[in-house]
């Protein structure tokens, strides 16, 4: 386990302290306070902005810089040498300007797209889009679209981009503007967007040929899904603002993948057959655009197809393999083929247990396996030039970290890349022969490294991150292995001890939980994961701790499916092994125990203020909780319950309106009013079965918030939950903020 950064700065610390002046030692003494946690940008570990690979060039990189108090845009080799200036922002502005661009003050440097070694586009706020030559430094406009356009996206050649506006999709690009891809009259019909509620890994509804000649697109029938009511308060009367919500064990909408001809304007679509309730997932173009590939997926998720489509028919061609699992299927990712070898690509798949890379060629043969073990990878970073090496990131190394490897497409044991512990993200080069490599750890913030793929050695640093937490008097963070409710288990933990730590006081605790798939908490890298609010509360005088206990992120299937059928049960009991550690602690009051989630994190708060024995923990903060699962979403629901009439008896016993007359410490449950994830009505129900059973609850809701309460108000949010736990954990302590009274 590494030393953190407090630590190892200690003795040189102490030595410079004692002949510091006054103001040096007021600077290290600094506190942070609910708006540094949540509005301070300058706390965060400094980055490189825009930092990217510029296309078809000779492994040359771009970022911005500061120059004279503005950013400016630059260039660098791979290979080394002085980092060169591409365009100043006030530059930039004027040939756009010049070009017919509105004029606009220019605040901050528009975002870029490099087309090539020698131009970029910049898409300007009137929704026009222009491109800039850095050869004679002019601009020129290119085309434009709609105001009020969303998901927006480029095609690979950058000459045309796709959006929606309401349930629509549409193509600009230069001479033809505007061009209408549907013509949907009936808005419970949706084109374009993200479908199956952005489950398994879907980010965005529309796919682009490698070519940018034809469009894949989403087609989402949900007339069949219920409309759940949302409210709009801003208006007078508040107007009904409906959405479609599928819950579990209901009506599921219908999806259809369309595909879009540039040229002929026609579109056909893929003939993915019956039932019309099963997912389309992982869509994938073949390199010569003439085939598209999708992963299917029963509704029960227990079973996968891997298919080829026919792009100019939308036939099915054949499938190529399945996949099944007792518990359940999960694709998340499209396939990556081949350079040079447009017959192959590679798979990932969990089904060893672990998401691990395979080679196939596109008559579904398997090629070989290309990674295995107790372990997953993260992350593909693309391949090199000629298609013979792979660079990925996983945490083979170690679970709560991440390291870049390479390995042979031929087969071979794989190559570490990166050589630090910690948490490395890499970027590929266009050749492959660089990546670029963003670090951090427990005690770096961040630094960013140009590094050789075949050798790993760095071959030039372009970031080293100064602590930005240096003047404040921080705690001791500590990453460490505990073992599982099922004693065999390891599971990862964080605590952070208050500065000017003294082992013979008692300090109150607060346990931050989230414990659902998908989402890993403890990691080396800065701060060990957490956020400065923990790193506030420490200074406040708590322990902070988290566990990341069964049924949570990156560590295979048998560590997540832990959970199946029985939500909240698992989660439960290893979050209860972690306060056993708590509490043999001597430094720890074990009467002074907290707890704070949002989301999942919500429904285990409540979950652990409600099944643990009681007097476990002294007081609970519960953030849009999910409280009875029947009334969540069916992808993610069915996923790990199955639905309610397979799997009653699971319900049944993770629905916490059940346990509500358990509550006897206090609760505050706070809730977006027009959450579309964790709808309203899960936190309602719980007040009003508390309401009925004679429990007494706190309750506060965000106006106008979805899921997440964000913006400036997330600093009213955090304030409240901080008051709140003060008012039970440490009674003494003032309120945070200055016009809050807590609760």
């Amino acid at each position: 386990m590494s030393l953190t950064l407090r630590q190892l700065a200690l003795p040189a610390l102490l030595f410079a302290l004692a002949g510091a002046p006054t103001a040096t030692l007021r600077a290290q003494q600094q506190q942070l306070s609910v708006e540094d946690a949540f509005r301070n940008p300058a706390l965060n570990p400094a980055n490189l902005k825009q930092l990217a690979w510029i296309p078809g060039s000779k492994d040359e990189f771009s970022y911005l810089r500061t120059e004279n108090g503005q950013d400016a845009l630059v260039r660098g080799r791979a290979a080394g040498g002085p980092v060169q200036p591409v365009v100043s922002m006030a530059n930039l502005y004027k040939a756009l300007q010049a070009a017919g661009a509105p004029t606009l003050k220019a605040t901050a440097f528009p975002q870029v797209q490099w087309t090539g070694p020698d131009a970029f586009l910049v898409t300007m706020p009137s929704r026009e889009v222009f491109r800039y030559s850095t050869t004679d430094g002019k601009a020129s406009k290119l085309f434009g679209y709609q105001t009020g356009a969303d998901n927006v996206d480029f095609d690979p050649t950058k000459t045309r981009v796709a959006y929606t506006k309401a349930q629509n999709l549409f193509i600009s690009r230069g001479g033809q503007e505007n061009v209408a891809v549907t013509n949907e009259t009936n808005p419970a019909i949706v084109n374009g967007q993200a479908a199956h509620r952005s489950e398994f890994g879907i980010t965005k509804g529309t796919f682009w040929s490698p070519k940018g000649n034809k469009l894949a697109y989403y087609r989402m029938d949900q007339t069949m899904v219920t409309d759940y009511p949302l409210v709009d308060i801003s208006e007078v009367p508040a107007q009904a603002a409906p959405i479609k919500y599928p819950m579990a064990g209901d009506k599921s909408h219908q999806v259809t993948v369309g595909v879009f001809d540039v040229a002929s304007g026609k579109t056909v679509f893929l003939q993915t057959g019956e039932p019309k309730e099963q997912y389309l997932t992982n869509i994938s173009w073949s390199p010569d655009e003439q085939s598209i590939y999708v992963a299917v997926l029963n509704r029960d998720q227990n079973h996968m197809w891997l298919r080829q489509y026919d792009a100019a028919t939308g036939a099915l061609v054949k499938t190529l393999f399945e996949e099944t699992d007792t518990e359940y299927v999960e694709p998340t990712h499209p396939l990556e083929f081949v350079p040079g070898h447009p017959d192959q690509f590679v798979w990932q798949s969990e089904r060893s247990g672990y998401n691990h890379l395979y080679l196939y060629n596109t008559s579904g043969k398997l090629l070989r396996q290309l990674t295995q073990g107790n372990w997953l990878v993260t992350d593909v970073l693309g391949f090199d030039a000629k298609g013979k090496q792979l660079y990925y990131a996983s945490n083979q190394d170690g679970t709560i970290q991440r390291q870049l490897y390479a390995v042979s497409l031929g087969g071979g044991k794989p190559r570490r890349i990166s050589s630090t512990a910690g948490t490395h993200a890499g970027t590929l080069s266009p050749s492959g022969e660089a990546l670029l490599d963003s670090y951090s750890s427990q005690t770096t913030p961040r630094t960013i490294s140009v590094v050789g793929t075949k050798d790993g050695k760095s071959q030039q640093q372009l970031l080293s991150a100064p602590n930005p937490l240096s003047n404040y008097r921080l705690g001791q963070t500590k990453v460490f292995p505990l073992k599982a409710a099922d004693g065999q288990t390891d599971l990862y933990a964080r605590i952070i001890t208050p500065p000017g730590f003294d082992p013979n006081k008692k300090y109150p605790a607060v346990i931050y939980v989230y414990g659902g798939p998908h989402v890993q908490l403890v990691t080396d890298s800065w701060l060990g994961g957490g956020n400065l609010w923990m790193q506030m509360m420490a200074e406040k005088g708590y322990v902070v701790f988290t566990i990341d206990s069964r049924g949570s992120g990156n560590r295979g299937l048998p560590f997540e499916q832990a959970t199946f059928r029985q939500l909240g049960t698992q989660e439960l009991a290893d979050q209860l092994k972690g306060v056993d550690y708590l509490k043999s602690l001597p430094y720890v009051d074990a009467q002074r125990i907290g707890v704070h989630g949002w989301s999942f994190g919500g429904f285990m708060t409540t979950t652990m203020l409600t099944r643990a024995p009681q007097g476990t923990f002294k007081v609970g903060v519960a953030g849009g909780p999910v409280i009875d699962w029947r009334m969540y979403e069916v992808m993610y629901t069915e996923r790990y319950m199955d639905t309610p009439e397979q799997n009653p008896e699971g319900y049944q016993k993770a629905n916490l309106l059940n346990y509500a007359e358990n509550l006897k410490a206090p609760l505050l449950m706070i809730h977006g009013t027009i959450d579309d994830v964790v709808v309203w009505q899960h936190s309602l129900k719980y007040l009003k079965n508390a309401v009925d059973k004679g429990v007494q609850l706190d309750y506060f809701v965000y106006p106008g918030h979805p899921h997440n309460v964000g913006g400036k108000d997330r600093v009213h949010l955090y304030t409240k939950i901080t008051n709140y736990l003060d008012q039970y954990l440490k009674p003494e302590a003032p309120a945070a903020g200055a016009s809050s009274n807590g609760q």
